[in-house]
């Protein structure tokens, strides 16, 4: 499927807002996301530090044998947040190089990444703390669900929302 936004067309199996001479990659795809690549996106020569969060798909939630997650999104608005994070990111660490934000949607099998967010800086502290603030916010304010399928034949949709809120996990 072809969406336009903003005058430009883009195929919505892999929607990124990067351009040429961006230094920001953020997407959202079916297609398997690979750390080297992500790596490799977030690096640049003025960088003392890349901080890479790669989420995966575990086996089991609250001790329940999971089988495969199922992800969806709100896709154009999903980015919107995407670049909302960015800008936060560079309005508050504006020695930040470069910043990878890239979702998964459609069927993962245990094992396979969901979320890759990677973080160029000068200084590790600024790559840390901008890369977490880039997954927890995203988590939170994306437009993204998960639907977990579990060894019984059961399943259950789960807003990422509701992750990691007080200091719980997901």
């Amino acid at each position: 499927m072809n969406l336009a936004v903003n005058s430009s067309s883009f195929d919505s199996s892999s929607i990124s807002s990067l351009d040429k001479g961006e230094r920001d990659s953020l997407k959202i795809t079916f297609a398997p996301l690979f750390l080297d690549d992500v790596y490799r996106l977030a690096d640049s020569p003025a960088n003392g530090a890349i901080v890479v969060m790669s989420g995966t798909v575990r086996d089991r939630t609250d001790g329940k044998p999971v089988t495969l997650l199922e992800y969806q999104a709100y896709e154009p608005m999903a980015i919107a947040i995407f670049q909302q994070i960015a800008a936060h990111i560079r309005q508050t660490r504006p020695e930040t190089n470069r910043i990878v934000i890239h979702h998964r949607i459609g069927r993962l099998k245990i094992g396979e990444i969901s979320v890759l967010v990677a973080v160029g800086c000068p200084h590790r502290t600024e790559a840390f703390e901008a890369c977490r603030y880039a997954i927890d916010t995203l988590k939170h304010n994306a437009p993204i669900w998960k639907k977990e399928h579990w060894a019984d034949g059961s399943s259950n949709w789960v807003s990422i929302g509701a992750c990691e809120r007080d200091e719980e996990t997901c």
